[in-house]
């Protein structure tokens, strides 16, 4: 991946000499002729595309910004209201995830998120330890983030 990104670099400077505009339109045409390039060659490369990743990773961020945005709402509202009625919890969540990085990965994207943080990772990995300001449905809250942040994780892994 790392050395089709260094290609792709490559192929835009080298436009850039050529066309001798070292603006950062230049730039962009020639990244843009250097990706149409990759692509034409991709089947020279053992691995896919780097942009698949680049695009999982958009998309992981974009994930990540509207779960922020709902939780700051749910939390905006349990505050608010006038009698305390939430139900903190803690819960074990066990993860698929295998690599040290799509761990942290996943714990930073939980505690990150308003009303919820990760207390403790076994030691095995295998399982975080998280506790919610406001959970009635433990299993709901384990789906969600299973459906929504794991899966987009291994998306980043797999592309």
């Amino acid at each position: 991946m790392a050395f089709q990104i260094l290609l792709n670099f490559g192929v835009a400077f080298v436009w850039m000499f050529i066309v001798q505009n070292f603006s950062g339109q230049g730039f962009i045409v020639g990244y843009v002729l250097g990706l149409i390039l990759l692509i034409g060659m991709r089947r020279f490369f053992r691995s896919r595309l780097y942009i698949h990743r680049v695009w999982a990773a958009i998309k992981l961020t974009w994930l990540f910004i509207g779960e922020l945005i709902k939780a700051n709402i749910a939390v905006l509202k349990v505050v608010l209201k006038p009698q305390l009625d939430m139900q903190p919890a803690f819960f074990a969540y066990p993860t698929d995830l295998k690599e040290d990085w799509e761990i942290v990965l996943l714990s930073s994207l939980i505690t990150l998120t308003p009303g919820t943080v990760v207390i403790h990772v076994s030691d095995d990995a295998k399982t975080l330890y998280i506790h919610a300001i406001d959970c009635t449905d433990v299993e709901g809250e384990i789906d969600g983030i299973r459906t929504s942040f794991e899966r987009a994780i291994k998306e980043v892994s797999r592309a």
